[in-house]
């Protein structure tokens, strides 16, 4: 019954490894490359100025192209967490997101409420717990295939999707920075 849909995801999380796997196979060689190149730059310092020298030389360097990259990374996090704030203070879809998520998370908690001061609540809850302990793997999936389907923005007032129109207005898509993986 769900074999197709497992299939289906067992491809897409199959292509996604292989995506990255691809990646890295290209990114190898140049890390290699690039080993060699400081090899052959500390050998030539070596030749040049000797060993205590060329060793210095080359840590001074490192520790400046490492300073160059840490300071490369502060100023684009800083410039991120400006943009990120911006787009906070923009847009209210967060205080609609968090207040829906709030109902979510309180809904069972309030069912169960309801159930278990229910005439017969008490049994009843017993009966379902029972069956569903006993079918777990199954309610496990039917939750992982609900979470896949799960929306996960509000279409606009006329029916278009919500980036559609925010793209159009020149803001943000709604993703924070922290949530885009490159």
């Amino acid at each position: 019954m769900f074999a197709g849909l497992i299939n289906k995801a067992k491809d897409t999380a199959s292509r996604l490894v292989l995506r990255y796997v691809a990646r890295a196979s290209v990114a190898v060689p140049f890390v290699v490359a690039l080993g060699f190149g400081l090899a052959a730059i500390t050998v030539m310092l070596v030749q040049r100025f000797g060993h205590v020298t060329a060793y210095w030389i080359m840590a001074a360097g490192l520790a400046a192209v490492g300073a160059v990259a840490a300071i490369a990374v502060t100023v684009k996090e800083h410039e991120e967490e400006a943009a990120e704030q911006k787009a906070e203070q923009a847009d209210t879809q967060g205080v609609v997101d968090d207040a829906t998520a709030q109902a979510l998370t309180q809904a069972p908690v309030a069912l169960i409420g309801a159930l278990l001061t229910s005439p017969g609540g008490a049994t009843t809850a017993l009966k379902v717990a029972r069956i569903l302990g006993r079918n777990f793997p199954l309610v496990l999936l039917l939750v992982m295939i609900g979470a896949l389907f799960w929306p996960t923005e509000a279409p606009a007032e006329d029916g278009s999707r919500q980036d559609d129109a925010r793209e159009a207005e020149g803001k943000p898509n709604g993703f924070r920075p922290a949530d885009v993986y490159h």
